[in-house]
């Protein structure tokens, strides 16, 4: 892994977080992604680059918005040089009786768990075609 660029989705904190620190512990560059508290983001940011000598970048790109996620991908490449390895990682979940179900919370769970994929698979494949290598892993819940 080492000098490879890796994207997880997702990964300020939990399942995420846990991949792009081991992705940095083998030697990858990162970018991580999601919402939290911004102090807690850095310190885990930082925190990456000086325990495993990588580069950490973070980008908040709301990944119920297509054109945000494609920005975050040009984003990584623009900072870190590529993306050689996307991790769609991202993912919410909501609980409810189907007739009660918000719509508005059923298309923000589609937004993010599915549409989100597609357009960071979307923009990072062109670098990977270049490169020839390149790595996608989609990850999913029972709620997926």
């Amino acid at each position: 892994m080492k000098g490879k660029v890796a994207l997880v989705t997702g990964s300020t904190s939990g399942i995420g977080l846990a991949i792009a620190r081991a992705l940095a512990r083998e030697g990858a560059h990162v970018c991580l992604n999601g919402f939290g508290d911004k102090d807690a983001i850095e310190k885990e940011r930082s925190g990456i680059e000086t325990e495993f000598g990588v580069r950490a970048i973070y980008n908040g790109a709301d990944m119920s918005k297509g054109d945000q996620t494609q920005a975050m991908v040009a984003d990584t490449i623009k900072r870190l040089g590529s993306v050689d390895i996307l991790v769609n990682n991202a993912g919410i979940q909501f609980v409810s009786p189907v007739e009660e179900f918000p719509p508005e919370k059923w298309e923000q769970i589609v937004a993010i768990n599915l549409s989100s994929a597609f357009y960071a698979t979307r923009a990072a494949i062109p670098g990977m075609k270049t490169k020839k290598w390149g790595r996608i892993i989609n990850t999913a819940s029972a709620h997926a």
